[in-house]
């Protein structure tokens, strides 16, 4: 027996408080400074600001403002004396308290700067709630809820759309500027603003040039309270240049040399995509030898005779208009001294001698010489590329000086050639290199990098809204490289132009408002800017004057388990913020202290929950204008509690069993007791009976056997308890003459008939199939329905082997098919053939969905989301959720939402509140049952606060102990995933030694107060931040704390060589350890003599630190050496570093073995030899693997090698092994190796054929003809037969048919503007199985099967353009046979 701890609804956090409890976890802010901060459990929209708004107006403006009160209450005399005594010589740097007006003389600049360094240090503000009663009584300033992208590039085929949304009280009119200049509207008809809106809509239906409207365009937003501003958004239209004409000459090069074909793509806006094609559109093969470099440019690293054997196309795809411009294509003519092209060689690492071709070291193509730099901007991708030539073809390698490359943000791409750096930021400036080796050498090429960047924000301002005489201010800090300058505007006007204000004192990237007044309500802007470009940030001002109000509903009821923890929450809001106290039972003092805690945003926490806690709680909001008042009723209820609970037992299979579980709980709630197996529901069948305080199994058997737990629960708590029982299994059985008998799978069922149909079951009978020898144990019934999956078969029920007939209970409105599958020991049969159909009639759903759960996806939603009901549960057509929702206890309202889906989003919910959620089955018969009420928690917001306290203490060189002051409950703002800690390695206690500053975590989850930290680095200084971590992120960071490490042992020496340069003497050489953890003291070298199994002794050799050396003296030439190389420092040796001696050549290994497999492949065939030390005659299997994963065998006896596999595929990779047939467990190392493409010889055998040349004679003959007729038909102005052209005037901006470009449009992509369709007003396409996104990133165009170019190409042309005009020419095969389409 084991008894499970219990919990509950209202367990240790007070779950069953109010849900407004849960609601003001929000924004309650815990300070350890109650009185700086009263927040509102709501927002008025994101971009209202919710910093503290509980600092203190001046002493006269407090006494001005209380003085027009009739009373004053004891807690504004109390506070008006506190208002006193804050005098400015009181204040610190530190202290949140009133700032106060000075006397009218100058104050002297000690005391200015004072009183600013103080006013930075606060920030005022009051937050909106989101009820609607409020929010339409209140005013507010615009605000900019959408704008256009600052880079808005347009379609030239579309109407142009600039948006601008603003909201406000009232609702903002709206007006633009273009390049700086008021933006007439009304004068322009292609220009008109939507309506409610102040969105741009230019229109080009009925004619006009987008290329007119280019420029940079702003939006102003305005009401009576002030001006919003868009930012300066520069509208460009979409190009896609001509490629220029040129005649390229045929590029000869020498077999082995190095070559670049450029590009040189016309510029596009934006740039176009480069790939590059033959002039057959088959795309160019690209490798580690030849590639495509990040400028457009195709590089060779060194020409094969291979790569003549076709043309080079370079292609640029425009995105916007969907065109492709190909560039006329190269030839290559490759000069060889050797002309036969032996395909069998192409992948031989011998390929370059084979063919004469002179190896050389590399050198780089690109870029050029041995260091370059480069600049990149914070948060872009930083791409650096080297492209080198050499024979053999060089492999690239990439490193940076000084440190490691950084792992989760760099990726090679272009088979190693270039390095792409994803989100750089600071740390990732400095020197990379890049590594070009071949056998005959290496070259490396450095990469300065420098990180700029544009302003970033670090304090974004935010609206500001204030009681009158409050003080307030706004903030605009944002960095960037080069540090960025900062102006303010209001109202879209520069503040040195705007009215003067005598409330308003700008200090630098601060405006500080004292004693606010109505008239003070304005829009600022705050622009910052560097030659990297810029922020514009709008925030308001807004004063408000409003008397205090309750916003939750009156006279709640709150239901709390008997010593738990609670909160009685109640939220208001009233301009100055009220201040508020709580009485019980409408008597005694107000209630703070001891058992009874007040938090800032008003809630009353009760520590424990006594039964004397129970009665009335009032709680009252004052302020100068007025106060308001509240009621919570407490009712305490027991505990629920399991006083004897289930134990575990032991039982025979068949016996009967019964599990107590009695349970004590509080008789006003309802008491439900359930049972679980193995921690899942428990299914009640007919061998079991559930009672109300026992469990009871009749005919215990094996699968019964497990975990039990007894769950009693009430709507506030629960208990559970768990028992273990465990089934004794019978005697095994004698076998039966059967066992001898071969055994099988029964055969499939057969015969299904349904027989006594009834409304909710139906009689299913079956003839059983040949058992095969062992007996039939079970039949599976499964069924298939129609609507929700069909084909789909799902399980039914179980029958013993013994029944060939069952009655099947059925639900309703399902159109069921049954099958059945015989089971015995050795398996399951195949699916009996499906029966009849057979259809129940429809009825109201009996069940609800299971599975029901409200979780934040965002701090301002809830998501409902549950497990959809299938067909058996549907029970009639249109299944579809009734969603029901409302906050925890507050006795308000269901919000309701139907669903035909399986989620709902509850938007503009407070953060992290609890919900009560209730989700019913509906369908065209009725509605299911209640449904329970499952609780479910709005989203989470970022932790308020920080651990505090923090303090470290050393363990030893690499581990520390932290310890903290854990926060409060309600800063979390969600649930308390972990306490985090962010630590780094400021620098070494060694001099001159580089350290990586890169920021590390370690976690400890759960609400704990301590930890410990480890795999720090010895002899380093560090620092720390802790922060709590919920469901969204961290909270803020806490006080950076400092501490070192103490000397510890050094990591191995780096880079340790053994060489043997002759058989008398070994050299040693090795560098000093990356990590020395301190002062290195010496080196540590033992040695030993090894021969086969045998051992020398061991000597032992030290050294000083200096001495990275060593060279030693054989003792005989036969044995080989094993070496261990330490270095040491004042605590000792650290990680020690082995080699051996390099084994003589050729000499074979000390124990039977399989090495030295070699493979030649050719196209179909490969020829494998291998070596071994295996005695002779034996047998030896040749096993391979090609990339389908099909396994081949081949027997081989020893004698017999080469071997040679004759059934290869051309173009294939292959895995291969060679094990020995009669030794099992040897065998040789796995290898990769891949066939030749077989297609080569064939070409050059049939190129030589004369049938062959005649026929490319003739083909030449037929398109010289044709492009003759075709020059002497445009030369009379006549037009091509594609499509009916426009009798209009051509515009200089259409798509012109010349210099190789063309268009493909599909039915996704509409054709330019003003071109003609088809007759039936399609544009009809071919099909195909591959695509040009392929090769272009996009687009429709499609190749056959071989790669050849299919695709359509539809000339668009513009509604202006006039038959006979502009003549082109063809730049490729392709465009001119289409031009004669």
């Amino acid at each position: 027996m084991r008894r499970l701890a219990a919990s509950g609804a209202a367990g240790a956090a007070g779950a069953a408080a109010a849900p407004a409890a849960d609601s003001t976890d929000c924004a309650q802010g815990r300070s350890p400074r109650p009185r700086r901060l009263i927040d509102l459990c709501a927002l008025w929209d994101t971009g209202v600001s919710s910093p503290a708004a509980g600092w203190k107006r001046a002493s006269g403006i407090a006494r001005r403002r209380l003085n027009e009160a009739e009373t004053l209450s004891s807690v504004q005399e109390a506070q008006l004396e506190r208002l006193e005594a804050a005098r400015p010589g009181r204040l610190g740097s530190g202290e949140r308290g009133p700032v106060l007006r000075m006397a009218r003389q100058p104050p002297p600049p000690s005391v200015h700067a004072a009183i600013l360094l103080c006013l930075l240090s606060l920030s005022g503000a009051i937050e909106i709630p989101m009820d609607p009663s409020i929010q339409n009584e209140l005013s507010q300033p615009p605000t900019i809820t959408k704008q256009s992208v600052k880079d808005h590039i347009v379609d030239p085929r579309d109407n142009i759309l600039i948006e601008c949304e603003a909201k406000g009280n009232p609702a903002p009119s709206f007006h633009w500027t273009r390049n700086s200049r008021f933006f007439n509207i009304a004068k322009d008809p292609r220009v008109s603003m939507r309506r409610k809106s102040g969105t741009l809509v230019i229109d080009f239906r009925s004619g006009g040039r987008p290329e007119e409207y280019e420029g940079e365009y702003q939006c102003f937003a305005r009401n009576k309270f002030g001006t919003a501003l868009s930012n300066r958004i520069r509208l460009q239209v979409s190009k896609s240049p001509l490629w220029p004409k040129e005649n390229l000459d045929p590029v000869v090069v020498q077999e082995g040399a190095p070559l670049t074909l450029q590009c040189n793509p016309p510029p596009g806006l934006p740039s176009p995509v480069i790939f590059w094609m033959s002039s057959s559109m088959e795309p160019i093969t690209q490798d580690k030898r030849v590639s495509q470099g990040h400028n457009g440019d195709l590089y060779f690293s060194n020409v094969m005779l291979q790569d003549m054997q076709t043309d080079y196309s370079c292609n640029a795809r425009f995105h916007f208009t969907h065109t492709i411009q190909q560039k006329n294509a190269f030839t290559l003519k490759v000069l060889t001294n050797n002309p036969y092209n032996d395909s069998s060689l192409r992948n031989h690492p011998d390929m370059y001698s084979a063919r004469g071709v002179a190896e050389r070291t590399p050198s780089f193509m690109y870029p050029q010489g041995t260091a370059s730099s480069q600049m990149v901007l914070r948060g872009m991708d930083l791409l650096l590329e080297c492209i080198a030539s050499g024979v053999p073809t060089p492999d690239i390698a990439w490193y940076k000086k000084g440190g490691d490359l950084p792992s989760d943000k760099a990726k090679f791409e272009n088979f190693n050639k270039a390095l792409r750096i994803t989100n750089v930021s600071e740390e990732d400036s400095g020197e990379y290199f890049c590594l070009a080796s071949n056998k005959m050498g290496s070259i490396r090429h450095t990469i300065s990098v420098r990180v700029k960047a544009a302003p970033y924000w670090l304090d974004e301002p935010k609206n500001l809204i204030l009681a009158p005489g409050e003080d307030g201010r706004l903030v605009c800090r944002a960095n960037g490289n080069p540090k960025p300058t900062v102006q303010w505007m209001v109202n879209g006007e520069p503040l040195q132009s705007a009215p003067p204000n005598p409330n308003r004192e700008v200090a630098g990237d601060t405006i500080i408002f004292r004693d606010t007044q109505i008239s003070s309500r304005a829009v600022y802007q705050c622009n910052t800017s560097n030659e990297h470009g810029y922020l514009l940030a709008n925030a308001f001002v807004s004063v408000l004057d409003v008397p205090p109000r309750m916003l939750s509903p009156r006279n709640q009821l709150i239901r709390v388990i008997l010593y738990n923890r609670t909160r009685l929450d109640c939220p208001f809001f009233g301009s100055p913020i009220p201040t508020l106290r709580w009485f019980k039972n409408g008597q005694g003092s107000n209630l703070d202290g001891g058992n009874y805690h007040v938090y800032e945003n008003g809630s009353l926490e009760i520590k424990m929950i006594r039964k004397e806690d129970q009665g009335i709680y009032t709680c009252v909001a004052t302020n100068i204008l007025g106060k308001a008042e509240n009621q919570v009723r407490l009712e305490v209820k027991d505990p629920t509690r399991i006083y004897r609970m289930p134990e575990d037992q032991v039982a025979k299979r068949g016996t009967t069993v019964q599990l107590e579980c009695r349970v004590k709980h509080d008789p006003s709630l309802k008491l439900t007791v359930s049972w679980l197996k193995d921690d899942e529901p428990l299914y009640i069948g007919n061998r079991m009976k559930k009672e109300d305080d026992s469990l009871t199994i009749f005919g215990v058997a094996e699968r019964d056997q497990g975990s039990y737990t007894c769950v009693a629960s009430t709507e506030l708590d629960q208990d559970l308890a768990k028992a273990y029982l465990t089934v004794l299994a019978d005697q095994a059985t004698p076998t039966n003459r059967l066992a001898a008998l071969p055994k099988g799978r029964p055969d499939r069922p057969r015969d299904l008939e349904l027989t006594d149909l009834a409304e909710r079951s139906v009689r299913l009978t079956w003839i059983p199939g040949d058992d095969n020898n062992s007996p039939i144990t079970d039949y599976v019934v499964q069924f298939e329905e129609d609507q929700f999956q069909p084909g789909v078969w799902h399980d039914h029920s179980k029958f013993p082997g013994s029944v060939n007939s069952a009655i099947l209970q059925l639900s309703p409105y399902v159109n069921y098919q049954f099958r059945v599958i015989a089971i015995n020991e050795v398996g399951s049969s195949h699916p009996s053939l499906p029966s009849e159909r057979y259809r129940t009639s429809g009825a109201p759903p009996e069940s609800n969905p299971a599975d029901v759960k409200g979780e934040g996806t965002r701090k301002n939603n809830m998501e409902i989301t549950w497990t959809p009901m299938n067909a058996t549960s549907a029970f009639g057509p249109n299944l579809r959720y009734i969603v029901k929702w409302r906050r925890r206890e507050t006795r308000e309202t269901w919000n309701n939402a139907t669903v035909w889906g399986s989620r709902y989003v509850v938007g503009q919910t407070p953060v992290y509140v609890p919900y009560e959620i209730r989700v019913q089955a509906e369908n065209d018969f009725g509605k299911g049952p209640e449904p329970d009420t499952v609780i479910g928690y709005s989203g989470e917001d970022y932790p308020r606060a920080a651990p505090t306290d923090v303090k470290i203490r050393v363990l030893n060189s690499t581990a520390i102990s932290l310890q903290w002051n854990r926060v409060y409950p309600d800063t979390v703002q969600g649930q308390l995933r972990e306490y985090r800690a962010y630590y780094w390695r400021e620098s070494s206690l060694l001099k001159n030694l580089w350290v990586s500053q890169k920021r590390q975590q370690a976690s400890f989850p759960g609400d704990r107060p301590r930890g410990v930290v480890s795999r720090l680095f010895p002899y380093s200084n560090y620092k720390l931040e802790m922060v709590v971590v919920n469901g969204r992120g961290d909270g803020p960071r806490s006080e950076t704390k400092e501490f070192t490490t103490p000397e510890g042992v050094p990591s191995a020496p780096r880079r340790f060589r053994v060489r043997q340069p002759n058989l008398e003497t070994i050299n040693l050489e090795w560098d000093h350890p990356e990590h020395p953890n301190g002062i290195l003291i010496g080196y540590t070298l033992k040695y030993v003599a090894f021969n086969g199994t045998k051992l020398g002794k061991q000597i032992v050799e030290n050294f000083s630190p200096n001495q990275t050396k060593f060279t030693m003296q054989r003792a005989d030439p036969v044995s080989r050496y094993r070496f261990t190389l330490s270095a040491r420092t004042q605590v000792g040796s650290g990680e020690a570093v082995t080699e051996e001696s390099p084994a003589p050549p050729n000499e074979a290994p000390d124990r039977q073995s399989i090495w030295n497999v070699t493979v030649l492949p050719n196209s179909k065939w490969a020829n494998i030899t291998w070596r071994h030390n295996l005695g002779p005659g034996t047998a030896f299997v040749v096993e391979y693997i090609d990339s389908n994963h099909t396994k081949k065998t081949v027997p081989v006896k020893s004698q017999v090698q080469p071997v040679q596999l004759t059934d290869l595929y051309p173009g294939m990779t292959y895995t291969l092994r060679v094990y020995s047939r009669d030794k099992e467990g040897i065998s040789s190392t796995v290898i990769t190796f891949m066939t030749s493409t077989a297609y080569t010889n064939n070409q050059a055998d049939i190129a030589t054929q004369g049938w062959f040349i005649g026929l490319m004679c003739a083909i030449a003959l037929l398109v010289l003809i044709l492009l003759i007729v075709c020059f002497i038909k445009r030369s009379r102005g006549g037009k091509y037969p594609v499509r009916e052209k426009k009798d209009v005037p051509l515009g200089p901006e259409d798509p012109k048919e010349e210099d190789g470009s063309f268009d493909y449009s599909d039915e996704d992509n509409k054709p330019l503007q003003g071109s003609q369709t088809s007759l039936d007003g399609t544009i009809k396409q071919q099909e195909s199985d591959d695509s040009l996104v392929d090769y272009g990133e996009g687009g429709e165009g499609q190749f056959n099967e071989d790669g050849s170019f299919i695709g359509q190409y539809t000339v668009k042309k513009d509604k202006e353009e006039t038959e006979g005009n502009e003549s082109s020419e063809a730049t490729s095969p392709v465009n001119a046979i289409y031009s004669l389409a």
